[in-house]
């Protein structure tokens, strides 16, 4: 048994660890904190979890990191504020999980260029993607848990790009549900505004593209160029996300199926389809990352689609398989259920 804390658990990614903690027989929640709701209960928060296991009885703390003692904390705090919070939890030699883009590279110039802010220092932490880092996670302290977009991105090229059949220059296009952009509301995400349409944004500027670049250059000797631009879309939660390379040399739909099934084939949260394409709905609710597409046009473009759920393999559900691997715990545990679909 462990003991886990939430250093900001009003926002979505906040109630979707709790959701899916309050099932999970190896821990114990002792704080989720919040300035603004301290000594709320956090079910008038997140009424979704009123009645589950002991959460009703539990309310926000407005507690300082210096005074949290925990096993495990996750940091569920926005881009800037956790590496204010961070260093302070390592010192003190608990397991962290982070959720925000303060530890996910390994070069702060390139943080501080793509985040336009100042990093107060980088920490040892080890990329928390399981499918390529699995055994650096174990031994980790502190994992800087994956961007939503290069969860969906990285996983559904990959196996290309590791098995070099591919060109360096990639296109991906992403569709992604309201929830992506926190609970907060803005302009951007009132109702009149994305219903009944498609906004990109950020067209060659996102800052997820430089993540999703270092991790597929890793595995390869040669720098990948990767044109990324996102769309936000009138659905609450996922992410579909189509990849387009060029292949190298002449390779059928079977063995580029069989390159897929290689490379994931002890991977519990990939599935590859070789007839049907990802849907969201297939996987909305899981930490399931679906892969499938892997048609070539004329032109020798290969298309690969992946479908995850930016909440839960985007975000909180990849951050407690983390856990479990840190723990050394059964990495499914608490995580294996399918899509809500319908």
């Amino acid at each position: 048994m462990i003991t886990v804390s939430i250093i900001g658990g009003t926002g979505y990614t906040g109630s979707e660890l709790l959701r899916i903690l309050s099932n999970h027989p190896e821990v114990e929640i002792k704080y989720i904190t919040s300035r603004k709701m301290d000594g709320v209960k956090i079910t008038k928060i997140h009424p979704n979890l009123k009645g589950i296991k002991n959460l009703d009885n539990i309310t926000f703390k407005n507690i300082s990191p210096e005074d949290i003692d925990s096993d495990f904390v996750f940091c569920a705090t926005p881009h800037g504020a956790s590496m204010k919070i961070v260093p302070k939890l390592y010192e003190k030699g608990m397991k962290i999980i982070d959720l925000s883009g303060d530890y996910r590279f390994e070069d702060i110039g390139t943080y501080e260029e793509w985040y336009n802010l100042e990093h107060t220092g980088k920490l040892d932490a080890v990329y928390g993607l399981p499918e390529l880092h699995r055994e650096e996670i174990k031994k980790a302290n502190l994992v800087a848990n994956p961007g939503c977009f290069p969860t969906g991105s990285i996983l559904a090229l990959a196996p290309l790009v590791k098995e070099g059949i591919v060109e360096d220059r990639i296109i991906v296009d992403s569709k992604t549900g309201v929830s992506g952009a926190g609970v907060n509301p803005s302009e951007t995400t009132h109702f009149p505004n994305v219903n009944e349409n498609i906004n990109p944004y950020k067209l060659t500027t996102h800052r997820h593209s430089p993540e999703i670049e270092k991790e597929l250059e890793k595995l390869t000797n040669k720098n990948i160029k990767l044109s990324f631009t996102p769309h936000l879309v009138p659905i609450t939660r996922g992410i579909l996300t189509t990849t387009h390379t060029f292949l190298k040399e002449n390779v059928d739909r079977g063995q580029i199926i069989d390159i897929y099934e290689k490379f994931y084939k002890n991977e519990p949260f990939v599935r590859i389809f070789d007839e049907e394409v990802p849907t969201l709905t297939g996987v909305r609710g899981s930490n399931f990352c679906d892969i499938g597409g892997f048609e070539v046009d004329r032109h020798g473009r290969l298309v690969v689609v992946s479908a995850i759920d930016n909440l839960v393999k985007g975000a909180s559900g990849q951050a407690i398989h983390n856990m479990n691997l840190m723990a050394g715990f059964n990495e499914t545990e608490s995580l294996l259920c399918g899509g809500l679909k319908p």
